[in-house]
């Protein structure tokens, strides 16, 4: 299928305020190509984020959110969400420990027939700025089929000449490890345009903060989880109460970055509370609603529009792209 076939059939019944960013340097096969060459081609499993679970709740958005925003997201009303809690990279056997990305999308099912779709990250940066980098970062992370290793010196060399990368690399580094999915901020990391019903517009980033705060394992208790924890506490934890997260929308100001998720705006920018996710129900594995979802960050609407970030088109592309590998392999 064409890149513009495909965009076509995930942007239908959004709304973009903006012209898409132009994509026409990194070819979005190539970039999937990398992902299996970092982590193997693990048939029926997302190139990305191969270990995850569904789940489902509601989203109730608040006043600040309509005073921000004239989408319905924002209306008061109870909003059916459908999500999937994730590990970051395409390894579907990865250990719950790793010091690697927590992953949270959601799609809010809106009224006539809107949608909302967003992949958000345990980390306020992303790791590359450009496709360019994107398919630079995993060449250089490649898996030597002679060797089963990659070659350290050539990621040394891709993190020496892309210092975009580095903030996100030392985040995940320093990184505590989370007790649950349950207990991790999560970042949608790149920017967007919200228009209020007055016509007032503001670019933001929006974030989902824990209720209940974050939670971290120490060395002892890491040891006692496992590998594979995260999936058994979350169905725990929703068992004996919803687990909810704040969403909260940071506005930018003049001068900030609009364009690359790899910088942070200052903790100083005004930061507002626009509503609450619950969710009360997780899926048993490999199934649920969120199996055949891209959570394509494109898919927003009335009332939200994309920033002029590049990895918007990039990400829809790759999305969709290893989503028809997955329907051809039976998907996960």
């Amino acid at each position: 299928m064409q890149i513009k076939t495909v965009l076509s059939v995930l942007i239908a019944g959004s709304s973009l305020a903006l012209a898409a960013p132009s994509f026409a340097q990194a070819n979005p096969n190539e970039i999937v190509d990398g992902f299996e060459g970092v982590f193997g081609k693990n048939a029926g499993f997302r190139r990305s984020g191969a270990k995850g679970v569904c789940a489902t709740g509601t989203f109730i958005g608040n006043e600040e959110g309509r005073a921000l925003s004239s989408a319905s997201v924002f209306s008061g009303a109870k909003i059916p969400v459908n999500a999937r809690f994730s590990l970051g990279g395409g390894n579907p056997k990865q250990s719950d420990i790793s010091r690697t990305s927590r992953n949270f999308a959601l799609k809010f099912a809106l009224p006539k027939g809107e949608s909302w779709e967003m992949a958000n990250i345990s980390a306020p940066v992303f790791a590359v700025a450009t496709p360019e980098q994107m398919l630079g970062f995993l060449k250089a992370r490649a898996i030597d089929p002679a060797t089963g290793k990659n070659d350290p010196e050539k990621i040394k060399a891709f993190n020496a000449a892309t210092p975009e990368a580095k903030p996100q690399i030392d985040y995940f580094a320093k990184m505590a490890i989370p007790a649950s999915y349950g207990s991790v901020n999560y970042w949608g990391v790149q920017a967007y345009k919200f228009q209020a019903s007055n016509g007032r517009v503001e670019f933001a980033r929006y974030s989902f903060e824990p209720v209940k705060g974050l939670e971290s394992l120490n060395d002892e208790e890491q040891k006692a989880k496992g590998a594979n924890f995260l999936f058994e506490e979350l169905r725990q934890r929703v068992g004996k109460a919803p687990v909810e997260f704040n969403m909260v929308v940071q506005i930018a100001e003049n001068g900030d970055v609009l364009d690359n998720s790899t910088v942070a705006w200052p903790d100083s920018r005004k930061r507002v509370v626009v509503g609450k996710v619950s969710i009360d129900k997780v899926e048993a594995d490999g199934q649920g609603a969120c199996v055949g979802i891209t959570y394509n960050p494109m898919v927003v609407p009335t009332g939200v529009a994309i920033g002029p970030d590049p990895l918007f088109l990039a990400r829809a592309s790759t999305y969709a792209i290893s989503l028809g590998r997955r329907l051809t392999e039976g998907a996960k």
